[in-house]
């Protein structure tokens, strides 16, 4: 029997190869009149923003640059923006970047028209007033956040990261433009990679999944699991890169609606006290979180097996099932991402206080395919300690 589902979606979306040069077309239809862009210094050194200034000014648009974006971002990076820019009568943002810049760009927005200490909209639709209009525009394929409801940031009070969700935050426009992410150095693209195949397998076994978030998670997964690879070590491939550009625009849309469960969980934690990049922790702790998560549908974790590419033919529904966990694993090793706990200094001795963080977070939790009470936690987290 479905449950009840609701399924949100940026107004419009834009995506193929030369789709970012539409970004002033979008802003002039917004009403924009003076635009600022917001993105990281690295990027900006690149040379890629200029391929948002200049269509931005072809339609006679008054543009501002703010570099400010920090990775991981605290609220205080957030706070320290937003004091230099509210007088300044911007009427569009457009963010361009990675998760972090893209995640500022939505939390900005609506810290603009709801004043006050921005950790007051941490949760689920503390927002009470739509933000300015807003662009977003990926540089990496992995996040999501171009299609996303939630931005997460870094409390560094007590070294959580924690969400704001809410559907003002959904751009009005998204462009999604694999030429943008050619140069992403292939550490980047394994991580950011890795990180939209997590939403898609999440998603796609999630409490809230639906029919329409499973064939759009499910041809996430295959779009990414047979590209990654390509992607990370011949980066200028490509149709290795629009595959991964569209895979993890889909796992993000599927992300938004179906969401994630434990591997997330247990994810912020590592973020918040060790500093392990998102894309990072969320893939280092799939597979053991998976092998936990199997028996709760062994049917999903067989198709997900399928979708990964895997032959699964005269194996038993179990067997085809922990087929996928057994996948990813190695589809992770392949692309460089850190197989356990230690290897991103990780004590023994910090895994109690890391499952107790870890089983507070009852919004992802409870989307879970299979029940986590603290103690589970605490043996998925050994497990990733000690390696499979």
């Amino acid at each position: 029997m479905s449950v009840s589902s609701i399924f949100r979606m940026p107004n419009v979306l834009l995506t193929g190869t030369g789709s970012v040069q539409q970004v002033g077309v979008q802003a002039v239809k917004l009403g924009a009149r003076k635009v600022l862009v917001i993105t990281d210094k690295v990027l900006n050194q690149t040379g890629l923003v200029k391929q948002v200034t200049d269509p931005l000014e072809a339609e006679n648009i008054q543009v501002d640059i703010i570099d400010e974006v920090v990775p991981e971002p605290p609220f205080e990076n957030l706070e320290q923006i937003a004091r230099g820019i509210r007088d300044q009568g911007y009427d569009v943002f457009v963010g361009i970047g990675g998760g972090s810049a893209l995640d500022v760009t939505k939390a900005l927005a609506i810290m603009m028209t709801n004043p006050g200490d921005v950790r007051e909209l941490v949760g689920i639709e503390k927002v009470r007033n739509k933000g300015i209009p807003f662009i977003l525009i990926p540089t990496t394929a992995g996040t999501g956040s171009e299609v996303t409801y939630n931005a997460i940031f870094t409390d560094i009070r007590d070294n959580v990261k924690k969400g704001i969700v809410s559907p003002y935050l959904l751009p009005d426009v998204a462009i999604v433009d694999a030429a943008l992410t050619v140069s992403v150095p292939p550490a980047v693209t394994a991580a950011t990679g890795m990180d939209a195949l997590v939403h898609a397998v999440e998603s796609y076994t999630a409490q809230r999944a639906s029919e329409l978030t499973d064939g759009i998670a499910l041809h996430a997964i295959q779009l990414i699991s047979r590209s990654i690879r390509t992607a990370v070590y011949n980066g200028k491939n490509i149709q290795a890169r629009e595959d991964m550009a569209m895979g993890s625009l889909m796992a993000g849309i599927s992300l938004g609606n179906a969401g994630v469960g434990a591997v997330h969980a247990l994810a912020y934690p590592l973020g918040g006290k060790f500093k392990v990049p998102h894309g990072v922790a969320n893939s280092l702790l799939l597979p053991y979180v998976m092998k936990y998560n199997v028996l709760a549908n062994l049917e999903k974790f067989a198709q997900v097996a399928k979708a990964l590419g895997e032959n699964t033919e005269g194996l038993s529904l179990r067997d085809a099932a922990e087929t996928a966990v057994h996948a990813l694993a190695r589809l992770s090793r392949d692309v460089g991402i850190p197989s356990t706990l230690r290897d991103v200094g990780v004590t023994e001795d910090d895994i109690p206080a890391l499952a107790e963080e870890a089983s507070k977070i009852d919004r992802l939790l409870n989307n879970n395919p299979r029940w986590l009470t603290v103690k589970e936690i605490e043996a998925i987290y050994r497990d990733a300690y000690e390696g499979q």
